[in-house]
């Protein structure tokens, strides 16, 4: 079991809309009021960007980020340098966006944590970098 869990963008988005699609495993961790949840700023900034093109249930970006910001659980871990450093560590996983998403998890376990991501993402499963959460 995971100490910490990587939020990717779909994940949250599905999560906070209710989204069937959600995975019954990364529903359960998101439902956990005691799961320590990584969100990743690009992936923030990915979640704004479908929430604005009015993509999403979601009715608009003021409500994703009180939901985001206003939750204990939500640890963002910004885009920085050694993400992008660590990203090249990724290269595996094929989409740029993704590949950052993922590099904060491989970061989190050059820390020592125990890290698992939840997503849906056929590439990011398909890379095996990190435990994979969803159905």
């Amino acid at each position: 079991m995971a100490s910490k869990y990587i939020v990717d963008t779909h994940a949250l988005i599905w999560y906070l809309e209710s989204n069937p699609r959600l995975g019954g495993a990364a529903k359960a961790v998101l439902d956990d009021l005691t799961s320590e949840l990584v969100f990743p700023l690009i992936a923030l900034a990915e979640a704004v960007d479908i929430v604005d093109k009015g993509r999403t249930k979601i009715s608009g970006v003021p409500i994703l980020l009180n939901r985001v910001l206003n939750d204990p659980r939500f640890e963002l871990q910004p885009f920085d340098l050694a993400t992008l450093q660590t990203s090249l560590q990724a290269r595996a996983v094929p989409e740029m966006h993704d590949r950052l998403i993922v590099a904060a998890g491989l970061l989190l376990q050059q820390q020592g944590e125990s890290v698992a991501i939840l997503t849906r993402d056929v590439s990011i499963t398909n890379a095996a970098l990190l435990p994979v959460i969803w159905d």
